[in-house]
């Protein structure tokens, strides 16, 4: 279960904005893929004691519970970034070196500038704050899965927002993921403009 004991050992150091950071839709056929940083305040702040122990990793979260929390991290968050790399991107840079670009991104947009940053399983270049990697880090860290949490309902509504003119995929469904379904629509319709080519479409 994720927790604050990472960002406890590093506030210790008199370091007090710790961003986590995270990202969502590396593996799915069709869209961007997501991230998002987030700057939490400490954890005895009130605003969140009610909720901030339901925070886990966003792919043990159902929908609901997942939609509701990122709804109190936007409202109760120090600073919040977001950034992404589009499947045209993708295609072009590939989606290790897209991921990492998209984290990249969301660290830069961030409205506060961090004192170290918590990155989930990779190390950024060219962001000039101090960082470690925590491998499985939003099973572990808070601020890394508050990042997952926000990235995942982002690129989720992203695809739903595209759903309606790209039918017959199941998106709302599979999010863009390699399903049964979406390979069955792959076979029979050919992939969109919003498909990842770079990947195998074909099952």
């Amino acid at each position: 279960m994720a927790d604050f004991s990472i960002e406890k050992q590093i506030r210790k150091r008199g370091l007090s904005l710790i961003a986590g950071v995270d990202e969502a839709g590396r593996g799915a056929l069709f869209g961007p893929v997501v991230a998002a940083a987030v700057i939490l305040p400490p954890e005895e702040k009130s605003c969140l004691i009610d909720w901030i122990g339901e925070i886990d990793d966003s792919k043990s979260l159902p929908p609901p519970k997942r939609k509701n929390l990122a709804r109190l991290l936007l409202r109760h968050a120090l600073s919040v970034g977001i950034g992404y790399m589009t499947n045209v991107e993708i295609d072009r840079e590939n989606i290790f070196n897209a991921s990492l670009e998209a984290m990249r991104r969301a660290v830069l947009n961030l409205s506060l500038q961090p004192d170290f940053i918590l990155v989930d399983g990779f190390y950024l270049k060219n962001v000039p704050y101090p960082q470690i990697r925590v491998i499985k880090g939003d099973e572990k860290s808070i601020s890394i899965a508050s990042a997952s949490i926000l990235a995942k309902v982002l690129r989720d509504e992203m695809v739903l927002r595209v759903e309606e003119i790209y039918q017959g995929y199941g998106l709302a469904k599979n999010k863009g993921y390699g399903t049964r379904e979406h390979y069955c629509a792959l076979k029979e319709m050919g992939p969109s403009s919003f498909h990842r080519f770079s990947f195998k479409l074909i099952e």
